[in-house]
C-alpha cells in the first residue's frame, strides 16, 4: 500500500505542482503560512456539506480554500514527514471510503476554480473522477460478457493486467523499490472492493461518519 502513497506524492502531486497548484495537500505532510491559515481559519473550522458538519477530508478542503483565496500550493520532494496508515484491510477500506466522499465533495467545491488554473489540472481532476468509472464499466462489461456469452473477456483482462504491470514497473524503477511490483496484487482489491465502495460513497455523500 505504501506504493499508493509514493505515487500520490511523487507522481500525482509532483506533476500538479509543475502546473501551478497541488489540489490536495496531505494533512500530515502539509505546512501553511500562518497568516494564510488565520485568514481562512473560520471557513476551515466550519466545514459543512448539505447543511451538515463535515470533519473528514479537511486537508483537501483546506487546499481548495487556499486556492480560492489566491494562494499557491506546491509539492516539496525533499520534505520529510511521517504519518500513521492503516495496516489491515478493514481500516484501509474505511479510510478509502472517507477519502472517496471527500474527493467527490471537494471536487464539486473546486470546480469553479479550474478555469483559473492550468488546463492540465482540469484534465487531472477529470481523470481522477472518470478513471474509476471507466474501470467499473469495463469490469461490468467483462462480467456481462462472461455470464451472457460464456466467453472469457481476454482483451479486457489483458489490458487491465498490462496497464497495472506498466504502472507498477515504472514506480518500482523510479523509486528503486522492487517490492512495488507487488502492488499489482492491489488490482483485485481495487476492482472488487474499492470500486463498489466508491459507488457507495457517491450515494452517501452526506454521511460524515468515520
Amino acid at each position: 500500500i505504501d506504493m499508493e502513497y509514493w505515487l500520490a506524492c511523487n507522481e500525482e502531486r509532483a506533476a500538479q505542482t509543475r502546473f501551478g497548484a497541488v489540489m490536495c495537500c496531505c494533512g500530515p505532510c502539509a505546512m501553511y503560512r500562518r497568516s494564510a491559515l488565520l485568514l481562512l481559519l473560520e471557513q476551515y473550522e466550519t466545514q459543512f456539506f448539505r447543511g451538515k458538519p463535515s470533519d473528514f477530508g479537511e486537508d483537501r478542503h483546506l487546499t481548495i480554500l487556499m486556492l480560492k483565496a489566491g494562494f499557491r500550493t506546491e509539492y516539496v520532494p525533499d520534505a520529510i514527514a511521517a504519518t500513521v496508515v492503516p495496516d489491515t484491510l478493514l481500516p484501509y477500506l474505511r479510510q478509502q471510503l472517507r477519502w472517496a466522499r471527500s474527493t467527490y465533495r471537494d471536487t464539486l467545491l473546486g470546480l469553479h476554480l479550474l478555469p483559473s488554473l492550468d488546463r492540465y489540472l482540469t484534465l487531472d481532476v477529470i481523470g481522477q473522477n472518470l478513471g474509476p468509472l471507466l474501470l467499473a464499466i469495463s469490469s461490468i462489461a467483462a462480467l456481462a460478457q462472461l455470464v451472457l456469452t460464456g466467453t472469457v473477456p481476454w482483451w479486457t483482462g489483458l489490458t487491465i493486467v498490462a496497464m497495472t504491470l506498466i504502472r507498477c514497473s515504472v514506480a518500482a524503477l523510479r523509486a528503486g523499490e522492487l517490492r512495488f511490483l507487488g502492488f499489482a496484487l492491489h488490482t483485485p482489491i481495487n476492482i472488487f472492493l474499492l470500486l463498489p465502495m466508491k459507488a457507495y460513497a457517491l450515494c452517501t455523500l452526506s454521511n460524515s461518519d468515520w
